[in-house]
């Protein structure tokens, strides 16, 4: 897919502690709407699948601070199969654009198998690259990535502000629809993943809120993925 056909979003993400999490939280619960995803406390689990090249393009991009780049991984909720995302997600210079299409359970876990077969003949842009990446460059998975997201959205610029909890790595399982894989949390401290997306100008009084109840709050190149593969021994080839 062309970029300049992308759909770019602005997307700022912050390292943000409990304090500030429950101040804002609550801040944005009074005058923000609630994800319709949510339970009652507003909180899904999400896990994502992510994929890699055979020399582990994404991970390396993203470190050496590449402008345009992508991954690509599939997503679950609350570990069900009900709803199963194939995702890739797009960096463009400081914008980001998602492309996403649901599967069924048996073209996930044949994808999980880094099976291409019969991609090639797919109507999907999306599928079409996955079959051109596990064919040329060996895409294939190689970590999970745990978090209990909570979210707010305001229709103005499509703004959705989101708070990643509990971010814990799978390791080497790629074991998509299990519950019970070990997982262990990549970060040393407690820190929660604030995460704010909008169009193209985030409202003043948003603006306002943020800086006003999440004062010190650094915005940050956060990558998930990169966190959750950071127990792996891995050179550049």
């Amino acid at each position: 897919m062309a970029m300049e056909s992308l759909p770019l979003r602005h997307e700022l993400k912050f390292f943000i502690n409990e304090m500030q999490y429950f101040v804002l939280s609550d801040i944005l619960d009074h005058v923000l709407q609630r994800d319709p995803n949510g339970d009652e406390f507003n909180e899904y689990h999400i896990r994502s699948l992510y994929f890699d090249t055979v020399y582990n393009t994404a991970l390396f991009d993203k470190m050496d601070g590449v402008k345009n780049r992508d991954k690509y991984r599939i997503r679950i909720y609350n570990f069900s199969d009900r709803v199963i995302k194939l995702e890739c997600k797009t960096k463009v210079g400081s914008l980001i654009s998602k492309r996403s299409i649901s599967i069924p359970r048996l073209l996930c876990e044949q994808l999980m198998a880094g099976d291409p077969a019969g991609l090639e003949t797919t109507r999907s842009g999306l599928l079409n690259d996955v079959y051109r990446e596990m064919t040329i460059n060996l895409l294939r998975p190689v970590v999970l990535v745990d978090y209990v997201r909570e979210a707010y959205l305001h229709p103005a610029e499509e703004v959705r502000i989101t708070f990643d909890k509990q971010l814990r790595t799978g390791l080497r399982s790629t074991d998509l629809f299990n519950p019970y894989v070990p997982t262990v949390p990549p970060l040393d401290h407690s820190e929660m993943i604030l995460e704010v997306k909008y169009n193209r100008v985030l409202p003043p009084y948003i603006r306002d809120l943020l800086s006003t109840y999440c004062p010190g709050a650094l915005q940050s190149a956060i990558s998930k993925y990169t966190w959750c593969r950071r127990f792996e021994e891995l050179a550049p080839e």
